[in-house]
């Protein structure tokens, strides 16, 4: 991950010691620019970050159609964009539906723990 990025999160010890962030939805994404070029495991520091710390994970199952279609980025662990795919940094169309179908995983979850407090 970047630099700035991970001095951000290890800063953040004051909330993993008074368990600010438990229980909170959290997913991650990322942007790479070559296929391989590390998104997954971006992802996963930042999920392990988000479990240290508590966090409900929130990923993009592959019950989001374009995971199991996407000639660039999208991973179960979170959505990606693969620059290097259409030598842009605009989302493929795959790209932005599995972003969009996460956010609203996200949101709905979200709503279902609301609904229970």
């Amino acid at each position: 991950m970047a630099s700035p990025m991970k001095h951000f999160l290890d800063s953040t010890g004051d909330l993993w010691a008074t368990h600010a962030l438990e229980g909170i939805p959290g997913c991650a994404f990322t942007s790479t620019g070559s296929m391989h070029g590390g998104q997954e495991i971006t992802l996963m520091n930042l999920l392990t970050y988000q479990l240290h710390q508590g966090m409900i994970i929130v990923g993009s199952p592959y019950s989001i159609e374009e995971l199991n279609t996407t000639q660039a980025g999208g991973t179960p662990y979170g959505p990606s964009h693969v620059e290097s795919f259409n030598s842009s940094p605009t989302l493929t169309p795959d790209e932005y539906k599995i972003a969009h179908k996460t956010g609203m995983r996200m949101a709905k979850i979200i709503q279902k723990l609301n609904a229970k407090s």
